[in-house]
C-alpha cells in the first residue's frame, strides 16, 4: 500500500464523509456558542475590571488570571467528570461550550480591557463635558472605538475558540475530530483524520486571512 492509499483514500474519503459533515456540523454550532457566550462574558468582566468597586475588580483579576492560565483539556475534564460528584451533570455540549466560554471570556476581557484603555482620556473629558453620563459615554462614544481596536485580536481568538473545540472529543462529544477518529477505527485507515484537517484549514485559513488584511489596515492608519 503506497502513501496515496493510505493517508488520501478515496472510497475511505467517499464513505467517512458523511460522519465528518455532521461532526463539522456540531462543531461550528459549539464553536459560535461558546464565542459568543464568550464576548457576553469578556466584555462584563472587562467593564467590572475597569470600573466596579475595589473588591469586584481584585475578584475579576483573579478570575482571568486564573482561567488564562488553567489548561482547557484540564477545565473541560473536571466540568465533565468531577461536577457529577457535586450533584451538577452537564450533557457533553454544555460541558464544552461551559470550559470554552471561561476560558474564551479570560482571554476577551483582556481584549476588550486594551481597547477601552487605549481610548485617548480626551474622549472622555469631552463626552463629560457634553453632559453624558458614564453608561452613555460608553455606549455611545468609548465602545464603537475600541471595537474598532479589538477586532483583530477577537478574530484571532475566535479562531482558536473553534480550534481548542477539538478537545470536546475527550467527553464522547461527536465533533469533527470525534468522528474523524471513529471514522479511521471504522476503516483501519487514517484518510479520515487527514480529511478532518484539510476541513479546519478551509474554513479557518480564510478567517487567518482576514486577521492579517486587518491588522495590516488598522497599522495603516495609525501611521
Amino acid at each position: 500500500m503506497d502513501i496515496v492509499d493510505t493517508f488520501l483514500n478515496a472510497e475511505v474519503m467517499r464513505r467517512s464523509l458523511p460522519m465528518l459533515l455532521q461532526g463539522l456540523w456540531i462543531t461550528l454550532q459549539l464553536g459560535a456558542a461558546s464565542i459568543v457566550a464568550g464576548l457576553v462574558l469578556g466584555l462584563g468582566l472587562a467593564m467590572t475590571r475597569l470600573y466596579a468597586v475595589a473588591p469586584l475588580r481584585l475578584l475579576t483579576r483573579v478570575y482571568i488570571d486564573v482561567f488564562r492560565s488553567i489548561p482547557l483539556l484540564v477545565l473541560l475534564i473536571i466540568i465533565y467528570y468531577a461536577l457529577p460528584f457535586v450533584g451538577i451533570r452537564l450533557s457533553p455540549f454544555l460541558s464544552a461550550m461551559t470550559a470554552l466560554t471561561l476560558v474564551s471570556g479570560a482571554y476577551t476581557a483582556e481584549i476588550f480591557r486594551a481597547g477601552i484603555e487605549a481610548i485617548p482620556k480626551g474622549q472622555f473629558e469631552a463626552s463629560a463635558a457634553l453632559g453624558l453620563g458614564g453608561l452613555q459615554t460608553m455606549k455611545e462614544v468609548i465602545l464603537p472605538q475600541a471595537v474598532k481596536i479589538v477586532i483583530p485580536p477577537l478574530t484571532n481568538n475566535s479562531i482558536n475558540v473553534v480550534k481548542d473545540t477539538a478537545l470536546a472529543s475527550v467527553v464522547a462529544m461527536p465533533d469533527l475530530l470525534k468522528q474523524a477518529t471513529q471514522a479511521q477505527a471504522l476503516a483501519a485507515n487514517p484518510t479520515p483524520l487527514i480529511v478532518a484537517a484539510a476541513i479546519y484549514v478551509a474554513f479557518l485559513w480564510p478567517l487567518v486571512a482576514a486577521v492579517s488584511r486587518m491588522e495590516r489596515r488598522f497599522a495603516a492608519r495609525r501611521r
